[in-house]
């Protein structure tokens, strides 16, 4: 057995090995951790996030399945594409009415 006692000792790049594997099971488990984190928000299929929300700077970034689209605000307050469609009434039962502009029958919306 001293045989066996001996070559360890002159050997120390077996435990530099054994401690490498500890490392690598470690790192392992790191990454399988983080993929797995319920707080990824790509994760999911569709999200929405908003950035610097409310400023003129403002970006808008929606997830949906593979598909990643990133809009950017142009600072102005109430600009956008299309024209208006009607109006639209609160009423006291939390039901909405919209009323179109060009004179067609109005839709009452839950």
């Amino acid at each position: 057995m001293r045989f066996l006692d001996e070559d360890e000792e002159l050997n120390p790049i077996v435990s530099a090995v054994n401690l490498v594997d500890v490392f690598l099971v470690i790192i392992a488990a790191l990454l399988i951790a983080l993929a797995q984190n319920p707080l990824n928000i790509y994760s999911t299929d569709e999200v929405t996030v908003i950035k610097n929300a409310g400023k003129p700077n403002m970006e808008m970034i929606v997830k949906k399945g593979k598909e990643i689209k990133q809009y950017k605000s142009n600072g102005a307050i109430g600009s956008g594409e299309g024209n208006r469609a009607g109006v639209a009434y609160k009423m006291a039962d939390g039901s909405f009415v919209y009323v179109p502009e060009n004179g067609e029958n109005s839709q009452k919306i839950q």
